[in-house]
């Protein structure tokens, strides 16, 4: 029995007294799998190689780029090379079904994966053989020992020139230990892959060599023999989990459900027993599950399997499909805390609206909504603005690629700078605290150290490989790693892995100042000229190309200085007779520093907000009069003086 009281209370609401005196029954001919990893351990890859072999389909590339299901998402994920969204797929071997759930890595969507554990009887860990266990290993370990999952170590990527096999098994060993895993926990077997060779053995090769299998059967060999199957009570009735959502042009939404107990058809009327705990008749219209990549129809579904269904249109994570005359609920998803928040509402700069098409208050509050319906992990609370809300996440990451998402569907934006959600504990202010890896070359050490001691973080642990290489870990506030990876990889010179994970809270470390550079602000409207860039280039760092329209209050560059500037970025060259208009001045011109989304993000200061439109991402000051500026700056300066 876990040690989680939480999770007791759980297990013992699963263990229902109907369900007592029922004979049981396993399926054999069925497996849940999941896919846990660190980000770029080679998750998805594998599935790849899994389907490939199964001969799930030959058109797969082919399909695979024209999945209506994945929508937006799937362009993200293909240009990030991350995924983001937790899929299931279906492989057949033999007789036997395998369902495989392929999870995000990163641990901005920990909460996918905590959702991927429910529907599942057993997980697969991937470790990459030269990287080791890091940050997101451990998360996503200690949800699944937590379940008490079996576990199928995967040591990925052997042929990487690289690799040190003994070395990462052992580490694992020690992640295991660590995480206070039981004897049976520990009693894992380890396979060893080249997921892009699509190759599996049980034989360990040696450091840079291919596994002596063809093919991936011992991996199937080994989910076999260790994933448990299905069990079930024999004539217990209906009970299904929904774990997910999704949506189809045609069907509306889809709830993804585990059925746990009994049989449910096509056509039949069950109990929708809802997060507060009230019930609904409901008729399941469409039932459907997965064969590949494809969402076949199907007429029932038993214990075990993994199924869509349609026809309810408010259903959401968390509840049960029961049966209608016997219903009994299952317990709730729980999933950890967001630890950073920040506010999102409609675009309020003079430029708002030229073109966006979305634009409006009720817009963005109906998007938001609809994102609380599939994404566990966030949160969305109210300002006093009423255009304006606070959305709670787990990672910067996780936030940007929600605005990113919306900036492509045509809405025009305001996102203020991520902020660290902050809780009061026994009468103390908390912060939200990351377990932070660092992989790189030893002559950043001290420049490393340095940015960390900045950042209050605090040294582990480290370990020089003896390879040139050096991994630290660190403690170190959340706030302090906002914007920190663009810094990080300009002074590693592009180098540098860096890895963090939620750890906890801790009481407030006091106030971090890690932006020591100010702002270029435009001091009025038009349009940046060549000669007024000119000008300034030698003030700092400009961000605006040439013929970019411009605003009071927008910010144009970074000052090398600590303080704000304003300047002119409108100022044309006045012309005489004895001067041509056109001078050479245009090929002096630096080129300017184009954000994209996360810099602009990272790059902000507490005063500053971004301005996201389909097309543009601009930087500039909350408030934008210039006056009203520097009068709210000499308040500060006067209030920190007296305090």
């Amino acid at each position: 029995m876990s040690n989680n009281p939480a999770l007791n209370t759980a297990r013992a609401r699963l263990n229902q007294a109907h369900l007592k005196d029922l004979p049981k029954k396993t399926r054999d001919n069925l497996r849940n799998v999941a896919i846990i990893a660190h980000v770029d351990h080679g998750k998805t890859t594998l599935v790849d190689a899994m389907l490939w072999q199964s001969g799930a389909f030959a058109a797969y590339k082919k399909q695979e780029e024209g999945q209506d299901r994945m929508m937006d998402s799937m362009d993200l994920e293909r240009e990030k090379g991350i995924t983001i969204l937790a899929k299931n797929t279906a492989v057949k071997r033999g007789n036997t079904i395998v369902n495989i759930i392929d999870t995000p890595g990163h641990a901005d969507f920990g909460g996918e994966v905590e959702r991927g554990l429910e529907m599942v009887d057993g997980v697969a860990l991937l470790v990459d053989a030269s990287e080791g266990p890091l940050p997101q290993t451990r998360f996503v370990l200690r949800k699944a020992l937590q379940k008490n999952l079996p576990v199928i170590l995967i040591i990925n990527k052997v042929d990487r020139p690289d690799a040190r096999i003994a070395a990462v098994v052992d580490e694992a060993y020690g992640l295991f230990l660590d995480l206070d895993a039981t004897e049976d926990q520990i009693d894992f077997p380890i396979v060893y892959t080249s997921a892009k060779a699509g190759r599996a053995s049980l034989n360990r090769p040696t450091d840079g060599g291919m596994p002596d299998a063809e093919n991936l059967d011992v991996l199937f060999d080994v989910i076999f023999k260790t994933i448990p199957a299905p069990k079930y009570h024999e004539g217990a009735p209906l009970q299904a989990h929904v774990t997910n959502l999704d949506s189809s042009p045609y069907l509306g939404r889809l709830a993804l459900c585990r059925v746990h107990e009994g049989v449910i058809k096509k056509g039949q009327m069950v109990s929708w027993i809802k997060t507060d705990g009230s019930q609904e008749k409901v008729k399941i219209s469409e039932l459907m599950m997965t064969e590949g990549l494809e969402r076949v129809p199907a007429t029932e579904a038993g214990p075990g399997d993994i199924i869509a269904v349609a026809g309810i249109e408010t259903i959401t994570l968390g509840e049960t499909l029961a049966d209608a005359e016997n219903p009994h609920p299952l317990p709730l998803i729980t999933v950890d805390e967001p630890s950073i928040s920040m506010t999102i509402g409609i675009n309020t700069s003079p430029l708002a609206g030229r073109v966006g098409k979305k634009l409006t208050a009720r817009l963005v509050k109906n998007r938001l909504d609809s994102e609380l319906v599939g994404n566990v992990s966030l949160r969305i609370m109210n300002t006093d603005r009423p255009d304006t809300w606070e959305v709670q996440g787990r990672g910067e990451l996780q936030l940007a690629v929600l605005v990113e998402m919306m900036r492509r569907e045509g809405f025009e934006l305001t996102v203020g700078k991520p902020q660290v959600v902050t809780k009061m504990i026994n009468g103390k202010l908390h912060e939200p605290m990351e377990r932070l890896t660092i992989d790189a070359p030893e002559d950043y050490l001290g420049v490393i150290t340095q940015l960390m001691a900045l950042r209050k973080g605090r040294m582990e642990q480290m370990v020089n490989h003896g390879t040139g290489w050096i991994r630290m870990d660190f403690k170190v506030p959340s706030r302090g790693l906002i914007g920190f990876r663009t810094e990080f990889l300009t002074e590693t010179r592009g180098t540098g892995l860096l890895h963090h994970v939620f750890d906890g809270y801790e009481a407030w470390n006091g106030e971090l100042r890690t932006r020591n550079t100010g702002s270029l602000v435009s001091d009025r409207a038009g349009t940046a000229t060549s000669y007024a860039i000119f000008g300034l280039q030698e003030r700092g760092t400009i961000f605006a190309e040439v013929g970019a329209d411009v605003y009071e209050g927008m910010v144009i560059g970074e000052n090398s200085r600590p303080e704000d500037m304003d300047v002119n970025i409108v100022r044309e060259k006045k012309l005489t007779n004895m001067r041509a208009s056109g001078s050479d001045e245009n090929e002096r011109l630096i080129p300017p520093k184009i954000l994209n989304l996360e810099q602009a993000l990272e790059y902000c200061r507490e005063d500053e907000c971004v301005e996201v439109t389909p097309v543009n991402v601009r930087i500039r000051k909350v408030v934008l009069d210039q006056n009203e500026r520097s009068r709210l700056t000499s308040k500060a300066k006067k209030a920190n003086q007296e305090g």
